[in-house]
């Protein structure tokens, strides 16, 4: 074992060993998330059963036809079918323990298991939130420093009343508007769905329909299902952008007024190495969380959106599910979606310390 003299106090003597090791400290950092993650899908599925019970209406009656409500014997299969004549606790104990094998258990309205019909669902829903994360990565950031470095000038005052607009139209009105305008008056685009009824869905590999038509080498697939992305990425990243462009602008103002900032001015550094080095960097980490939980509401699920764009996605999975009560869909959905939201935290902090090496897991 080596020892070495800690310059800061003379004569206190330090192990190598004892030094926190890096790569130590990110596995423990990612063990304690994983720990957290278990017991925040624990928690989800408790609320999800307590809510279930609280809210009006019955599983039998959403989804039994009037006639098989009037059959005693088809009501007292299906409640038995799906175990719902039986304690809330021991459904909930049930499911609990499925749930350790990985069995998300059958959805009522389709019949199939709750890990199919998410498969089936959420890369549609992830084909429609990449681009529109990236596209409003590109925009948002854009505008958001052209305000930041035009502080109080026209250009400033013109990109916060559009922001400002962009946050207050609601998400189904500006659908409704934009379907009105591009396919009903332009017909520019598509009405809405993932594919034209003249083609076929191409083999599956991924689930998004432009990257399997791309591999499979449908190119015309491909073009018609991106064709179809035009419109509800368009209004998605409409929403996405004026969230960005205020808080980069906010964050890049106050990076800008910090004494470096000036100092590095002072000293005669170009502007652009002043932005590279000091004002982007900085400027971006708060940036980065708005991101991530941005691309997770959009990971999550449109409802709104893809209603009205019929959009088979999992917002519109969701929305079914609920109506119908479907419990076991209703607790698949909302796994997926407190899993995506940790892992897009997790996926975060690690980013800082990339963006920032003044920041560090602890």
């Amino acid at each position: 074992m080596t020892t070495t003299v800690d310059d800061a106090e003379p004569g206190a003597v330090t192990t190598t060993a004892s030094r926190p090791r890096p790569h130590r400290s990110l596995l423990v950092f990612l063990a304690k998330r994983v720990a957290i993650t278990a017991g925040l899908l624990l928690g989800v599925t408790i609320v999800t059963f307590g809510l279930v019970t609280v809210v009006p209406g019955d599983p039998v009656t959403a989804n039994l036809s009037d006639q098989a409500l009037n059959d005693p014997a088809t009501v007292a299969a299906f409640r038995e079918k799906w175990g719902l004549d039986q304690p809330l606790y021991v459904q909930y104990f049930q499911y609990l323990g499925n749930l350790l094998t990985g069995d998300l258990g059958i959805s009522q309205q389709t019949g199939r298991t709750v890990a199919d019909d998410l498969l089936q669902y959420v890369p549609a829903t992830m084909e429609l939130a990449i681009p529109t994360m990236v596209l409003a990565l590109l925009i948002g950031t854009g505008i958001g420093m052209l305000a930041a470095v035009r502080n109080g000038r026209i250009t400033d005052q013109l990109i916060r009343v559009g922001a400002l607009l962009g946050l207050s139209t609601p998400p189904f009105w500006l659908s409704l508007v934009v379907l009105y305008v591009f396919f009903y008056k332009l017909g520019l685009a598509p009405s809405g769905g993932r594919l034209s009824t003249d083609f076929s869905p191409p083999p599956t590999v991924t689930g998004m329909y432009t990257v399997d038509a791309a591999l499979a080498g449908q190119w015309d697939v491909a073009w018609d299902a991106a064709q179809h992305l035009i419109l509800p990425v368009l209004v998605l990243t409409s929403l996405t952008v004026a969230m960005l462009v205020r808080f980069v602008r906010s964050s890049m103002l106050e990076v800008l007024q910090q004494d470096y900032i000036r100092a590095a001015y002072a000293k005669g550094l170009p502007a652009r190495v002043v932005f590279r080095r000091h004002l982007l960097r900085a400027g971006l980490v708060p940036v980065i969380t708005v991101s991530g939980l941005a691309f997770a509401s959009l990971l999550s699920g449109t409802v709104l959106v893809e209603n009205i764009f019929g959009w088979p996605g999992l917002g519109q999975y969701a929305y079914r599910s609920a109506t119908a009560l479907d419990l076991p869909a209703i607790l698949g959905v909302s796994l997926f979606v407190a899993l995506v939201y940790t892992l897009v935290n997790l996926t975060v902090d690690l980013l800082y310390g990339l963006i920032d090496p003044r920041i560090r897991l602890s």
